[in-house]
């Protein structure tokens, strides 16, 4: 048991995997590009760090290894993290079933981890940027740029994957594998704002509204989200954006057609009651103008767009509105689409898709091509969605790879 293990990342996966190994009695090297660990995890939850959520299952993530997390979460889920942090002298607050720090602050987070790792010894090595690893009969060699590499009996692999660049995540992890032999899934950016052709999102720029957002590749609805939807100058954001830009990248990488279907009054429910809704306010207010008419259903800025697009002037009086045109608003309202032409980049996005082939790797995250080697964290094909999802799977996958490096998987 324990031995002497590299851990090559200094983020949420790498200093949890650091941490275990190193409590089952491992000697434990950390490699880190930045000047400091866990840079990464500042920025989460808007500073606030959003670091799991009580509501886990596999269906909350995505990629061709989704189904290692029933796997890992049976070793190491939402209630062993809960101990764990609160080990370490972490309050928790729930929010829904989100979960916080109690400070409010990402930087606690941080703060005891980094504590920890120092109690336990864990060597940290800053500005260390690992460029080559090899495995030999004399162990794995990790070599960060010296004169020659040091020869680990364990080496776990936590480098990240590509978003937010800026942090550490370059894709740097991607080469390593490679050199190991092992095959990488195409990764696109995800969790990531949406990029539109409309000029009319330049309208609508700086609003906020609560929204059902669809999408459609080549014609066909594929996923949707409900939650506030953010308009920007370029396109749409939000977390519902977010949650089906995963899908959108993929579609665009191939060439498809890709497109968003909006709704703006999703609480309308459709069928008679909504038909009875619209009937109902083109008569209570026939004689209104059309921009009193649609006052009071949407965000105004968004409204004066919708009639405009309907080719109903704002100072029309409702009464004089065609038919074809009600229909044609109603229908903006229930369905406003948009192009998608992009989306945000890696330095924008908040997790990487694609990665690590998992079909190369065991459930207890070793490398079925290079034994001792493991993986731990977004360097893997696997990425959940919004919530607590992406760090909830950086503390398993950084405790199960610790724990079987350092002999202790079962």
């Amino acid at each position: 048991m324990g031995g002497n293990i590299a851990v090559i990342g200094g983020g949420a996966a790498g200093m949890t995997a650091a941490i275990h190994a190193a409590a089952c009695g491992a000697r434990v090297t950390v490699y880190e590009r930045n000047d400091r660990v866990g840079k990464k995890i500042l920025s989460t939850g808007n500073g606030r760090c959003n670091f799991s959520n009580e509501r886990m299952s596999a269906d909350c993530y995505r990629g061709g290894g989704a189904g290692l997390v029933d796997a890992v979460y049976a070793r190491f889920g939402v209630r062993e993290t809960k101990e764990f942090f609160q080990g370490l002298g972490m309050r928790i607050r729930d929010r829904d079933g989100y979960l916080y720090p109690a400070s409010g602050q990402a930087s606690t987070v941080l703060d005891v981890l980094r504590y920890e790792l120092e109690r336990l010894s864990v060597e940290v090595r800053t500005c260390a940027q690992v460029q080559e690893i090899a495995a030999g009969p004399d162990g794995i060699a990790v070599s960060a740029g010296g004169p020659a590499g040091e020869s680990y009996d364990a080496v776990i692999l936590a480098c990240g994957g590509q978003a937010a660049p800026a942090t550490g995540s370059d894709g740097q992890g991607f080469v390593l594998a490679q050199m190991l032999g092992h095959h990488i899934v195409p990764t696109v950016p995800a969790l990531a704002a949406l990029r539109c052709g409309e000029d009319f999102c330049r309208r609508a720029a700086g609003v906020r509204c609560e929204a059902r957002v669809a999408l459609y590749i080549d014609g066909q609805a594929v996923c949707a989200d409900t939650g506030e939807l953010q308009w920007t100058d370029y396109g749409i954001s939000g977390i519902p954006v977010f949650q089906i830009s995963r899908e959108a990248a993929y579609a665009l990488r191939e060439r498809r057609s890709v497109t968003v279907r909006i709704d703006l009054v999703p609480d309308l429910g459709g069928g008679a009651a909504e038909r009875a809704f619209w009937e109902k306010r083109w008569e209570s207010k026939a004689g209104q103008t059309a921009e009193q008419f649609v006052t009071g259903l949407v965000n105004k800025k968004l409204a004066l767009l919708l009639l405009r697009l309907a080719d109903i002037g704002a100072a029309e009086r409702a009464a004089a509105v065609s038919l074809s045109r009600r229909r044609r608003l109603e229908k903006l309202f229930r369905g406003l689409t948009v192009t998608v032409r992009g989306v945000n980049s890696f330095e924008q996005a908040q997790v990487c898709a694609g990665g690590v082939d998992c079909a190369e790797i065991t459930e207890l995250l070793e490398s079925r091509l290079v034994p001792h080697v493991y993986f731990a964290g977004e360097i893997l094909d696997i990425d959940g969605l919004c919530g607590g999802y992406n760090l909830q799977w950086a503390w398993s996958s950084g405790a199960v790879a610790g724990r079987a490096a350092a002999g202790q998987g079962e």
